[in-house]
């Protein structure tokens, strides 16, 4: 597997190893000691999965801690653009974001650490999202950012009346609004 880094410290993209034959393809998604030997020490604890239509936009998520949530995501049908959005008060790259396109095609991985907030957009007819996570998930520990905040200006790459959100999704304050819980 490859360990591609992003501007944004602590973020990182992988490129598994994928096989492929006449029958189809074969790639070792997770393999813990691979993992830890490349600095991705999570303990994962929580497996996810999500299904959805072209234009629906999920997040932006966050945990607080001491239920904050590091995740390995991917998307192993359809093509997603994944987004983190750096929440350490502390970090020189406080407030932004980066966003890579993770297919069933590309095989691609996004190990996004604590501290973050994620959301993804689906850009083709469905897209099946899986995600691990290092913590539980604890509903009174719930935070977001609404996805349109003009501060982080995301591309989303869909039109705006194309969106499908959540009506919590929707409610979301703004970045400038939230306190942060997060130290670098």
């Amino acid at each position: 597997m490859e360990i591609l880094t992003t501007p944004i410290s602590g973020l990182l993209v992988i490129r598994p190893q994928v096989f492929r034959d006449a029958r189809g393809y074969f790639v070792e998604t997770y393999n813990e000691q691979r993992y830890r030997d490349a600095g991705i020490t999570a303990a994962f604890v929580q497996d996810n999965q999500s299904c959805s239509s072209y234009g629906v936009v999920r997040g932006l998520h966050f945990q607080r801690p001491p239920f904050a949530q590091a995740k390995l995501v991917c998307c192993t049908q359809g093509i997603v653009l994944d987004v983190a959005v750096d929440l350490r008060r502390n970090s020189p790259t406080y407030g932004q974001w980066y966003a890579v396109e993770l297919t069933g095609e590309n095989h691609l991985q996004f190990f996004i650490p604590r501290g973050f907030a994620h959301g993804f957009s689906v850009l083709s007819d469905t897209a099946t999202f899986t995600y691990k996570c290092d913590n539980l998930y604890h509903p009174e520990a719930e935070g977001g950012i609404l996805l349109s905040d003009p501060e982080l200006n995301i591309d989303w790459r869909l039109p705006a009346d194309l969106r499908i959100l959540s009506d919590k999704d929707r409610r979301h304050p703004l970045l400038k609004d939230i306190q942060t819980p997060f130290e670098s």
